[in-house]
């Protein structure tokens, strides 16, 4: 297991130990030391592939021992009279480090036993067994439990807020749902999965666009949305075609092939129509009804928002022998989030994987009121209150900017906000708030959502899909404008 936090440290607010590896004979904690390495007068210091050296409070081996001692002291009882247990620094960029009597040899694999890893780890085992010899080996269920105490069971997957090229790479946690999902999919060739918005259908698949395509197919991800098509770009998986459903037949023709070996249709409930289902067909190998894809959507009231959805074309795509996977677990939004949602739009959203947040803020504009001032104040609350960074912030509105509330707004909130298009949705390295448009901003999200220049959810139909899309988009905290119908202007996306 690599770098686990630990809540409990022998003398550090938070500990956070590199690797511990486990197994039936003992249970170690690697510190690993990257770069140069070096000790001057009892103080260490590493140095970085920039040429930038850090002295160390502490040497490697003492940062070992004291995490171990964290390690123990958070374990219950069983777990640690379970395991012979010890410590080893690995600096694996430096040969040769002298002997010394203030660690044993055993304990340190330099740069030569760290290209004998495996032979330097068995001495290492056996070091610390024979510290403790009558200690029996673990059971392979204990070795199950105690990982599961410290680490459940998780698959580490690129979710959609990750900013591509980083050097740390976010990770989020995959339900039991979703795991199972993709071992069906692996079993079955033609897959429907049916998911309400912020259950991971997107990021499931990014994930199973990577195990295709490393397994050598030819895949291409479609989708109906440019918004979208530019994010999944930014997925990084190396070989993935990227398409608009439209276009194709020309993302085949760059490849030079007539007939992708996989197919994977992400926000399907926007391409559900005999048309697009035709030209997907002539575009995967086998067809709809031999081939191999997996189709995601979500049949809630966000359906026909960017595109079309006919039932008949449902039944057609079920009618190839599909299998179908519902998604239970939302993986994105908060229970004050997930519940306004259910209440409010009767909408299947799954149950909270996320656990509880901050309330739901709803303001209600009346008709003397100015709509701008009212997000202003809100604004000044989010950001000069609560020190939210601006770029974690971004208002979905009904309509274009120049039509919003949000153009209204005071000239120095104005030069805070970015709007948004296809090619900057991630609204990552902006210092500014971002703009966009509800329906733009399908299959994307944001940590926090101000949603704007809508009337509250009981006034009618009409404005449900975009309420559905723009509620869920917050993954943490969503905020609530809401202003009479008399002051709400005819969004684009009600024009028939």
């Amino acid at each position: 297991m690599h770098s686990l936090s630990l809540p409990r440290h022998e003398y550090k607010r938070f500990g956070e130990i590199d690797f511990i590896v486990c197994g039936p004979g003992a249970l170690f904690v690697l510190e690993v030391k990257g770069g140069g390495v070096a000790c001057r007068d009892g103080v260490w210091e590493t140095t970085n592939r920039y040429g930038e050296t850090e002295r160390l409070r502490e040497s490697p081996f003492k940062q070992a021992e004291t995490a171990l001692h964290g390690l123990r002291s958070k374990l219950p009882a069983n777990f640690a009279s379970a395991f012979v247990v010890g410590y080893g620094v690995v600096t694996p960029d430096v040969d040769r480090l002298p002997v010394s009597a203030e660690w044993d040899k055993a304990t340190l694999a330099d740069g030569r036993d760290f290209r004998r890893f495996e032979s330097w780890l068995e001495r290492l085992i056996q070091y610390w067994r024979g510290k403790d010899p009558r200690r029996a080996a673990a059971s392979a269920e204990k070795l199950r439990a105690f990982q599961q105490y410290l680490r459940p069971s998780f698959e580490a997957v690129m979710p959609l807020h990750a900013v591509v090229g980083s050097v740390e790479e976010q990770v989020v946690r995959v339900t039991a749902d979703q795991m199972r999902l993709l071992d069906i999919v692996a079993a079955n060739h033609r897959v429907i999965c049916r998911g309400g918005a912020g259950t991971g259908k997107t990021m499931l698949a990014i994930e199973l666009a990577r195990r295709w395509t490393a397994s050598g197919e030819r895949v291409v991800l479609a989708c109906q949305s440019p918004w979208l098509k530019h994010y999944l770009s930014c997925s990084v998986v190396p070989g993935l075609n990227i398409a608009l459903s439209r276009s194709i037949h020309m993302a085949a023709a760059r490849v030079g092939v007539d007939r992708f070996d996989a197919m994977i249709v992400d926000e399907g409930q926007d391409l559900l129509d005999m048309d697009t289902l035709s030209l997907l067909d002539q575009h995967v190998k086998g067809g709809l009804r031999d081939g191999r894809w997996c189709f995601f959507h979500d049949a809630n009231n966000q359906s026909g928002l960017c595109g079309t959805y006919a039932p008949d074309a449902y039944d057609y795509l079920k009618s190839f022998d599909a299998t179908l996977v519902p998604l239970h677990t939302n993986c994105r939004n908060t229970l004050p989030i997930l519940r306004l949602i259910q209440t409010s739009l009767n909408a299947d959203v799954g149950t909270s994987g996320v656990g509880d947040g901050p309330e739901v803020r709803i303001t209600h504009v009346s008709e003397d009121d100015d709509a701008a001032a009212v997000l202003a104040n809100e604004l000044a609350f989010l950001v000069d209150g609560e020190s939210f960074n601006l770029n974690d912030i971004v208002l979905l509105s009904s309509m274009p900017f120049d039509q919003s509330c949000a153009a209204r707004l005071p000239e120095a909130w104005r030069n805070r906000i970015s709007v948004l298009d296809e090619a900057s949705s991630r609204n990552a390295a902006r210092h500014k708030i971002g703009f966009a448009k509800i329906y733009d901003f399908k299959g994307l999200e944001s940590e926090i959502v101000v949603l704007i220049d809508l009337p509250p959810v009981d006034v009618g139909g009409v404005f449900r899909p975009l309420q559905y899309v723009g509620m869920s988009r917050a993954r943490a905290l969503l905020s609530i404008v809401n202003v009479p119908t008399t002051k709400v202007p005819r969004a684009e996306s009600q024009v028939e």
